[in-house]
């Protein structure tokens, strides 16, 4: 069994920023890859970043994302973090970590997600 606990949002004024953590533990866990998801009211949950494991260096983001959010951690066994910045109106929505037990080459869809974190609400306005 694999627990996610996902920490770090916030109230934030347009153009702030916020760090997201997502603490995680099980057995084996390093062997599981993860990613970010959220979902705004009245919409569907929908992908936002996960690391490429086709070089496991560089991130796979949501175009609507691209070159303000950042997707890290230091090792396997770290917390995951989503650094946000520039953050917009739009960006409002619950935050959500996702774990996969198999390595994903593109960006995420629901059916990869095998435990999910129980969210962070993350709110930008001014």
């Amino acid at each position: 069994q694999v627990q996610l606990v996902e920490s770090g949002g916030g109230l934030v004024q347009p153009g702030g920023s916020l760090r997201l953590s997502c603490a995680y533990s099980g057995s084996a866990f390093s062997r599981y890859s993860m990613a970010w998801f959220r979902q705004a009211p009245g919409k569907e949950r929908e992908f936002v970043a996960a690391f490429d494991w086709n070089d496991n260096v560089n991130g796979l983001y949501v175009d609507s994302v691209k070159d303000r959010f950042t997707i890290s951690r230091e090792n396997a066994k770290s917390p995951l973090y989503l650094q946000m910045n520039s953050l917009k109106p739009e960006d409002t929505a619950v935050y959500y970590c996702a774990a996969a037990g198999a390595p994903v080459f593109r960006a995420w869809v629901l059916s990869d997600v095998e435990y999910w974190g129980q969210g962070t609400q993350v709110t930008v306005s001014s």
